[in-house]
């Protein structure tokens, strides 16, 4: 079966940088979306960034466009968050998400179809 296991978390100050991985495995098929989402207390879950793996599609939320950067990692797999310049509101707990569609920027697909990882925090001061 699917499994998504997130890394990386941890605290940080404004300004400052953390960079998330996430290892995927139990699915081969060729391309699906890969994407990281968030979420705070008391709020709804939303989507940060996502990519097709099998290349030449990447989306971005528009409160993190030019701060974070989504890429395949260097495991089969795998996709990382480089998250720069970071504030307050980056806050929250972070998940990695795998569609077994295209629609990679459908963030409300990922809440009826997607497989999840168990998240990992991230917290910004």
């Amino acid at each position: 079966h699917v499994q998504l296991v997130e890394s990386g978390g941890g605290s940080v100050q404004a300004g400052g940088s953390l960079r998330l991985s996430c290892a995927a495995s139990g699915y081969s098929r060729n391309g699906y979306c890969l994407g990281w989402f968030r979420q705070i207390p008391g709020k709804e879950r939303e989507g940060v960034a996502a990519l097709w793996t099998g290349g030449g599609k990447i989306v971005y939320a528009d409160a993190v466009k030019g701060r974070f950067t989504i890429s395949r990692g260097n495991a089969k797999n795998s996709v990382t968050l480089q998250m720069n310049n970071m504030n307050t509101e980056d806050t929250g707990m972070y998940y990695c998400a795998l569609l077994k569609f295209d629609d990679c920027g459908d963030w409300p697909l990922y809440e009826m179809k997607a497989y999840w990882g168990q998240g990992t925090q991230v917290t910004v001061s």
